[in-house]
């Protein structure tokens, strides 16, 4: 069965929210620095849910990572409410400068940023840096 078939099934039977979860984890404090601490990649999806940017790169997300299995397998994703944390310690840090910010993390390192980009041609080569 091919994964969006899977997740459109999973989505009418209400079962998807949890395993939107395992593949997307909500942004706490301390969390994007825990997962790094723990030699791992990261991408921060500054995200809010009023931002139709926002909505168009999910769907770009979502196929790339739908035709590329390897992004979830090597790769954190951690999706940050803009409204909640736009002011936090992890925004004012990365120097975000708006929603729909798009940020690829190994230690200490950026290794690439989007802002409002949609293109998937660019969001591909953002997730592969993290590979």
């Amino acid at each position: 069965m091919k994964r969006r078939t899977l997740l459109a099934t999973l989505a009418a039977f209400g079962v998807l929210p949890a395993f939107a979860q395992a593949e997307v984890l909500p942004y706490t404090p301390g969390l994007v620095q825990q997962h790094l601490d723990a030699g791992e990649t990261v991408f921060v999806d500054f995200y809010a849910d009023w931002c139709s940017t926002c909505r168009a790169q999910s769907r770009v997300l979502d196929q790339l990572k739908a035709d590329n299995p390897e992004y979830e397998e090597k790769i954190t994703f951690i999706q940050v409410d803009w409204d909640q944390y736009s002011d936090g310690d992890l925004a004012r840090r990365l120097e975000i400068p708006r929603r729909s910010t798009l940020v690829m993390l190994r230690g200490d390192m950026q290794l690439g940023r989007i802002v409002a980009g949609t293109r998937m041609s660019d969001i591909k080569a953002l997730l592969d840096a993290g590979l």
